[in-house]
This record gives structure tokens, C-alpha cells and sequence, in this order.
């Protein structure tokens, strides 16, 4: 069920302290720290243009990696924190935190729909994605590659689909606990929405009363006369 754990490539960073992280900075590395998992911390550096690109694509801090550093054995890591400058917003430092597979953690998952074909309110409307992944609380040896939506479920109109609806893979739960939360809708196409309102604005003109500018001209010379 777990699916494909990026590689995060890194190399051991000789020295420690401010002096060492300078350094690496003025050659182009950004200075990180790996910790946890009962093993000493181990000071890294990763490329500064590849650490920037990763943050760029998002989920920097919610994605599990599979570190790799020469000389150390592979290990699952997560970003805890990563730190800028103040003034440029460029990361300067980042936390790693090793996990065991038992190790619990909050990733977002991609939501996949299928049956799409089979879905009899798809025939006359059309498919809103309110959320096309969800955050989830997962073992870290067990992580899904997707949430699976049946959207042959969704029969008219209207119809929504929520989390409480989903099959959730053992052992996760959404990190939203307090709401039943909606994954996504069928509505009416937007052309049909369309026409209904250009109808609603039809009958609530000719609901409107007459004024006393479009009354006829024996009521205006009625008016005129009493006012003599």
C-alpha cells in the first residue's frame, strides 16, 4: 500500500556551529541537522537550488523522504522546520526528524475517482473537486498512495461525497476530526444555471407593480386635476 518515497540526497557536513554553517552557505549548500531515532545528530548540507525547488513544488514539510547520505545507511525522514532570512525569505537551515515505521505522522494524501463512466449525475452535470487530496494521520510504514473516490455513488444533481463516506486505509484517520467534510460535488452545468437565473429575472420583472411613470395618460391628467 505505501507508495514510492521520494529521495533526498545530502552530504555529511564536517564541522559543526556557526562557523561551519557559514561556510556552507557561501558554497552554495543550505546546513541542515537530522535527528531522532535514538542515533546521534547528523549535520547535512543539501544544494541550495534543490532545496529551494523543493519547496517551490509545496508539501515540503508534510512529504516523507528517503534520505540519502554517503557513507549512512537510507532512512526515513520528514522536515520539522525550516529556516529563512528574514529579509530575502531563502531557506538558510532545516530540521530533519528520523521515523520508525511504527512512527505516526501527518502527510496528505492525492484523492483518485473512479467510475467515472458509471456516475449517472455526470450525464447531466458536472464534477466539482473540493479537495483532491486529504490530510491524513499515517504510520510511516504504511503509507497509501491515494484515497479512492466511487463516484458511481452519486446519482443526481446535488449529491455530494464526504469523508465519512470514504473507506479509509487501517490505521489512518483525517487529521479534521470536528466536521464531516466534503471531498466533492455534483452540480448543475454552468449554462443551465444560467438559463435559470435569466428565467428567475424574467418572472420577478413581470411580478413587478406598474409605477405611476407607466400609467396612462387618463391617470396622469387625474393626478394633475387634483392637485388644482
Amino acid at each position: 500500500m505505501a507508495g514510492e518515497i521520494p529521495d533526498l540526497h545530502a552530504q555529511e557536513r564536517t564541522g559543526t556551529g556557526k562557523g561551519a554553517a557559514r561556510a556552507a552557505r557561501r558554497d552554495g549548500m543550505v546546513p541542515g541537522i537530522v535527528f531522532g531515532g535514538d542515533v546521534e545528530p547528523l549535520p547535512i548540507n543539501i544544494p541550495f537550488n534543490v532545496l529551494l525547488k523543493r519547496l517551490k513544488q509545496g508539501r515540503f514539510k508534510s512529504t516523507l523522504f528517503n534520505l540519502k547520505v554517503d557513507g549512512h545507511d537510507d532512512v526515513r525522514v520528514i522536515c520539522r522546520d525550516v529556516q529563512r532570512d528574514v529579509v530575502k525569505d531563502l531557506p538558510t537551515h532545516f530540521d530533519l526528524m528520523r521515523l520508525r515505521r511504527t512512527t505516526q505522522i501527518n502527510l496528505f494524501i492525492p484523492v483518485e475517482f473512479i467510475n467515472e463512466d458509471k456516475c449517472e449525475a455526470l450525464k447531466t452535470g458536472v464534477l466539482t473537486v473540493i479537495r483532491n487530496e486529504i490530510e491524513l494521520v499515517v504510520t510511516a510504514g504504511d503509507i497509501p498512495e491515494s484515497i479512492t473516490v466511487d463516484l458511481s455513488l452519486m446519482e443526481n444533481i446535488g449529491d455530494t461525497i464526504t469523508i465519512s463516506q470514504i473507506e479509509l486505509p487501517q490505521g489512518a484517520k483525517p487529521t479534521i476530526t470536528d466536521r464531516d467534510f466534503v471531498i466533492c460535488n455534483i452540480a448543475a452545468p454552468s449554462a443551465l444555471k444560467s438559463d435559470a437565473e435569466d428565467e428567475d429575472e424574467d418572472v420577478a420583472a413581470d411580478e413587478v407593480p406598474a409605477t405611476e411613470q407607466e400609467a396612462g395618460p387618463d391617470s396622469v391628467e387625474e393626478a394633475e386635476g387634483g392637485e388644482e
